[in-house]
């Protein structure tokens, strides 16, 4: 058959209807709005040879780099790159984060043919540093190219695309990242039914989310697939975030058929979307998911772009980076020597990864626990002070989590000669780990623009800082912060777009204590309050901090720790 030309690497038998070859034959079109309609309604995707021959005419569209690996560069350097190795054997470039070559309807040599096409990649782009979804990439232009070398050209392409705002193939860990946040972003506002049923089921939600990538390019069965390329060869980077959402709607519907959700093993979640999604034939036409997509009212590409640097920028300002993640390997082993009653070693994993590098790898020490000390303020101090800095968590007898990074020694309370005084440094952070995890920093970090703030002249506090109390509360009453609408309106897992401008004085007020309470967190309210008897505490939104309340805003505590590290780069 003609088709031959364009799929040497494809098993014909797999491909069912996708095998037929049907009209149109021809397409001459060039207009940008045209070609978006016909890729939207699959004017080309029932002849195969025809697809072929667009996708070649799309992607040489594509403004690149000055210099592009092209066909003959690749005829050149394939030897030198692989070797006289089997194909398959080939190992998978690290950029690609273990994915491995999804099988659509690609032949073993398909299969082989595209690691070494990723391998080849991988030698002429060495500032790429992550790129998970390039197996699938290049399996699905497999299935269209006359050879290995008009693959890789095509692949070469997609990376080298340079039209400003344009965004096709995430080739960084940090974009990555930023990525799954914007897509937890989306899924909150778009999808906010499904959401809620990720949230209600899985414990770690950004985790779920971050394989909504996978869903789209890995996971779709191949007809599903190739229509979703047939758009985003047009429309970009924009197409996989609607393909995705979409997916997450016709999964909670199927879940809306089954018993109420329950809580879940965040893995069990993840398994359960995966197999949906390579099952989704069975019940949704790659029409239908198109359908589904584009009824989404979403953001521009502009927009979409807007959003997800925002998050890069704040993933920046965390320290998330490549570096990092590397480190994750180390940290886990301290992790897995980690005995808490509160948390477990993943949860511990996940709050190292927020606290400073030269803290990273150090073993903490238990220094307090409720438990085994008694619920004695005195003791408390006895046992932390000397030791900075240290980890507070909190379990609640609702069955809650959450909990603060303290910078500083708890021995400079002293310096505030018996009064309640803040103190402390802006590495402190607070945090809560159940329904949903998030760290809320101190606000001047992604608001510099505060540290210069000047104090309102009709403020009312003390000379040490500490928030005036209401008259009618009594001593161990935590301030009560003015109504901020519903209390249900928390901020979500991933980025708050919220914006504060208050004054310099109310944020840095990071950490206070004295014998009759413990304060994290100042203006407005208190982060986190308990007291005296480490019985009973509150929570609120703070201006230090800018967080939501940590957990429910009066609780009583089941069990609160302490613990010390020892400065890794003291040592």
């Amino acid at each position: 058959m003609a088709e031959e030309d364009y799929g040497r690497f494809v098993d014909w038998g797999q491909m069912g209807d996708q095998a037929k070859s049907g009209e149109p034959s021809k397409l001459d079109c060039k207009d940008p709005r045209e070609l978006k309609k016909l890729a939207r309604q699959g004017f080309w995707s029932k002849n195969h040879k025809l697809r072929a021959q667009v996708y070649h005419q799309l992607i040489k569209a594509i403004p690149c780099r000055t210099v592009t690996p092209d066909a003959a560069v690749y005829r050149d350097i394939v030897d030198s790159v692989v070797g006289k190795k089997a194909p398959t054997s080939i190992p998978l470039p690290e950029i690609v984060d273990g994915n491995p070559v999804p099988k659509y309807c690609l032949k073993v040599e398909g299969v082989g043919a595209a690691h070494k096409i990723m391998s080849c990649v991988a030698s002429q782009f060495p500032d790429i540093s992550h790129c998970p979804a390039l197996p699938a990439i290049t399996a699905l232009l497999l299935h269209f190219s006359p050879d290995e070398a008009h693959c890789f050209e095509h692949v070469c392409r997609l990376l080298a695309c340079n039209e400003p705002g344009r965004r096709l193939l995430d080739q960084t860990f940090l974009a990555y990242e930023s990525s799954c946040m914007t897509f937890g972003d989306l899924a909150n506002k778009y999808c906010p039914v499904a959401h809620k049923l990720i949230v209600a089921t899985a414990q770690d939600v950004l985790e779920v989310y971050s394989d909504w990538m996978g869903w789209v390019l890995g996971d779709l069965p191949f007809p599903h697939a190739a229509r979703v390329l047939d758009v985003f060869l047009v429309e970009g980077y924009k197409v996989l975030y609607r393909v995705a959402l979409a997916l997450l709607k016709f999964y909670r519907k199927q879940r809306a058929g089954q018993q109420q959700a329950s809580a879940q093993d965040t893995g069990a979640v993840r398994d359960g979307i995966q197999a949906f999604v390579q099952g989704i034939g069975s019940s949704v036409s790659p029409d239908k998911l198109l359908e589904k997509a584009f009824a989404i009212r979403l953001f521009s590409r502009k927009q979409i772009t807007l959003l997800q640097l925002t998050n890069e920028k704040s993933l920046q300002q965390k320290g998330i980076t490549v570096k990092q993640r590397r480190r994750n390997v180390q940290l886990a082993v301290n992790a897995d020597n980690f005995s808490s009653e509160i948390v477990g070693a993943k949860e511990m994993r996940d709050i190292w990864s927020w606290i400073p590098e030269r803290f990273a790898l150090c073993q903490p020490q238990l220094l307090f626990t409720t438990a085994n000390h008694g619920c004695s303020l005195s003791r408390f101090y006895s046992h932390c002070q000397g030791y900075e800095p240290t980890l507070l968590l909190i379990k609640t007898t609702a069955a809650e989590v959450c909990g603060a990074y303290l910078s500083s020694d708890w021995e400079e309370r002293k310096r505030g000669g018996g009064k309640l005084s803040f103190f402390g440094t802006g590495e402190c952070f607070v945090f809560r780990l159940k329904p949903e995890m998030e760290r809320y920093e101190w606000v001047v970090i992604r608001h510099p623009e505060l540290a210069s703030a000047t104090q309102p002249k009709n403020e009312e506090s003390s000379e040490e800082g500490v928030p005036a109390q209401p008259q009618n509360s009594d001593e161990n009453t935590l301030p009560v912060a003015e109504s901020q609408g519903d209390p249900t309106d928390r901020l979500s897992p991933f980025l708050s777009t919220r914006h504060v401008h208050p004054n310099s004085r109310n944020t840095s007020m990071f950490m206070a204590g004295n014998m009759e309470s413990i304060i994290v967190g100042g203006g407005d309210g208190n982060a986190l309050y308990i007291d005296a008897d480490l019985n009973h505490g509150r929570t609120a939104r703070c201006t230090t901090f800018d967080n939501p309340p940590l957990c429910s805003e009066t609780f009583q505590v089941s069990l609160l720790e302490v613990w010390g590290f020892q400065d890794g780069m003291a040592s």
